[in-house]
Parts: C-alpha cells; sequence; structure tokens
C-alpha cells in the first residue's frame, strides 16, 4: 500500500519494474513511480508492466479518480476529493468485490492519517470481513495496532517501523508513505522531533495544505511545551502565511 490511498501508495510501495517501452496508453502512475495495478498509493499489490492484456477500463477510471482525490484531500479540496472518490467507488463497484473496495478505503484513510485525522477508518471496517490478510494488516498499522506479525504483509516501506520498531521515516521515498509513516508514529506515541520535522519538509515541499499545516501545529504545541517561545511564535507565522 502507494505505504495509502495507496492511498500510496497507502501508502506507497518501494522497489518493483518500471515501464517498459512507451506505448499509445501510459501505464504508469503520477503519484507512483512503479508500474499501476489498481491503488498502487497504497501498495498492497503491484502489478509490473509486460506482455499483459489491456487494463481493463473501470481499473484505469478508479486508478485515476482515486489518485485525483487524494491529492484534492492534501491539498485542502474536500469538495473535489468526494466527488472524485465517490467516482472511485462507483468504477470498483462494477467488479462486485468488496476486497478491492476495502483497499480503496484503505487508501482514503491512509491520506487522512497522512494530515492527522485519525479518525476510525469506518469505510473499510463495513468490509473488514471481506478484505485480504495485507489489507487488514494494513489497516491495523494505520490504526497504530499492528504486530510484528503484520510486517511482512505491509508495504515495503513500512515494515521496519513495525519489525524493527524504528521511527526514523527520513529513508521513505515515496513523500505520500512518509506522510502515513509519520501519522502512524504520531498516533502509537513515537514520533520523534526528527519524524515532526520531516513530515512538515515533506509536506511543504510537495505543497500538501492540509498535511502541512496539521505538522505544524504539532510543532508548535510541542514548542510552547517546552517553553520555546520564539520557536512557537515562527511556526505561528508560518501556519498564518497559510491561512490568509
Amino acid at each position: 500500500m502507494k505505504n495509502t490511498p495507496a492511498p500510496t501508495s497507502s501508502s506507497p510501495p518501494q522497489g518493483g519494474n518500471t515501464c517498459g517501452p512507451a506505448k499509445p496508453v501510459p501505464r504508469c502512475s503520477r503519484l507512483s513511480s512503479a508500474c499501476s495495478g489498481l491503488l498502487v498509493v497504497i501498495a498492497v499489490a503491484l502489478t509490473a508492466c509486460g506482455n499483459a492484456p489491456p487494463v481493463p477500463e473501470w481499473q484505469m477510471n478508479a486508478k485515476s479518480s482515486s489518485e485525483r482525490a487524494t491529492e484534492a484531500w492534501l491539498s485542502g479540496d474536500s469538495r473535489i476529493e468526494a466527488a472524485e472518490f465517490a467516482r472511485a467507488r462507483a468504477e470498483v463497484a462494477r467488479t462486485a468485490r468488496p476486497d478491492l473496495l476495502a483497499r480503496l478505503e484503505l487508501l482514503r484513510c491512509a491520506a487522512r492519517v497522512a494530515a492527522l485525522e485519525l479518525e476510525a477508518c469506518t469505510g473499510f471496517d463495513a468490509l473488514a470481513a471481506d478484505a485480504a490478510p495485507a489489507e487488514q494488516a494494513y489497516a491495523r498499522y494505520l490504526a497504530g495496532h499492528a504486530q510484528a506479525a503484520d510486517a511482512a504483509l505491509l508495504p515495503p516501506a513500512h515494515r521496519s517501523l513495525v519489525a524493527a520498531g524504528q521511527a526514523d521515516v527520513s529513508a521513505i521515498e515515496d513523500p505520500l508513505a512518509r506522510l502515513v509513516a509519520a501519522g502512524v508514529l504520531l498516533r502509537r506515541g513515537a514520533a520523534t522531533p526528527a519524524t515532526v520535522q520531516a513530515a512538515v519538509d515533506t509536506a511543504s515541499a510537495r505543497g500538501w495544505r492540509r498535511p502541512l499545516l496539521a505538522w505544524l501545529k504539532v510543532q508548535q504545541q510541542r514548542a510552547q511545551s517546552a517553553g520555546a517561545a520564539d520557536e512557537a511564535a515562527r511556526l505561528q507565522r508560518r501556519i498564518e502565511l497559510m491561512l490568509r
């Protein structure tokens, strides 16, 4: 999971084969360098480019809409996010496969964790009984309840945070996966100052207003708790700049 999301990508996978020679219909996602299956943002599953049959229309439509929904959410546009997610869900529903709908719901929840909106993932919960083990493990991960046994089922970018208990997100290449991992660490009470700074820098570099505002507020609260008035004031100026 593109490690949503995707989500994802969620979030987003690391590795995988790159696309081969150019073809009339491009197969690679703008949110992931890996070749696309459904919802590579969260990277629950990857399909490599090759001599495969044409991708079904519903899958391409669902993937495009889910990516637009994720980008809109991170950019702070809830209206577009809701509309694009509804389109993606309608396309996936054409398959009558609740496991794929569960994956789509996880992508949406992963984007919310990235922006520190840590409510329950109710859309996935309604489909959890039919979700695959990898999706169930990723849902536990997003909720902050993953165990060591779940690590092997998670996208590669997230495994060390569970298997080894690491709190360093700087090595995660995909920006969304990095923010998701940081959000999970904060939810678990394991986010270090370096974790928070990495999240701020990532969201700022991408122009993702929603997670940037959330992470700046975390930084500011920590500065205030430490009695660092100058630092808190500096962060307030950044927040005000965003809200103008």
